[in-house]
């Protein structure tokens, strides 16, 4: 995933001229756009402090994720696919931001006149690791519970 986000960043902001939009479906379309604040454009609005800040959170959660991802037995893939998920949609935010100081976003879905806030394929991932963690860890828990039923 890593190198399909880097590739379709690189794609828009070489194809693209910044802000333009086109309409790809009518509820979405491709919409080059910078983003130098966290989901949502959280803190977009200061002085830059905000570019290290998030680098350095985007650092360490690779970090967390590598090391868990390392110590996750081979067995349990659906973990090891949510943290590689998670991993490399980190990574390449923290790309654009060490490299360009904003992140390059895109994805631009929309309802009539309500646009969600424009994203890119690392936030696609860090949204389907997440998701996938925790629907895996619901069922973990229930297959536990089950045992520990069983075994009464």
């Amino acid at each position: 995933m890593l190198v399909i986000d880097q590739a379709t960043k690189h794609w828009v902001a070489g194809t693209f001229s910044y802000g333009e939009s086109i309409n790809v479906l009518p509820f979405f379309n491709l919409t080059y756009v910078h983003n130098l604040g966290a989901a949502f454009s959280f803190l977009a609005d200061q002085a830059g402090w905000q570019r290290w800040f998030f680098a350095t959170i985007a650092f360490i959660a690779s970090i967390i994720f590598t090391v868990w991802l390392i110590k996750t037995p081979s067995s349990d893939k659906k973990l090891a696919m949510a943290l590689a998920l998670m991993l490399s949609g980190a990574v390449g935010n923290l790309i654009d931001r060490v490299l360009l100081g904003y992140v390059i976003d895109f994805l631009d879905f929309y309802i009539q006149d309500y646009h969600w806030p424009a994203f890119n394929v690392a936030d696609s991932a860090i949204f389907i690791g997440a998701a996938i963690l925790i629907f895996d860890s619901f069922k973990k828990e229930a297959a536990e519970k089950a045992l520990l039923k069983q075994n009464k």
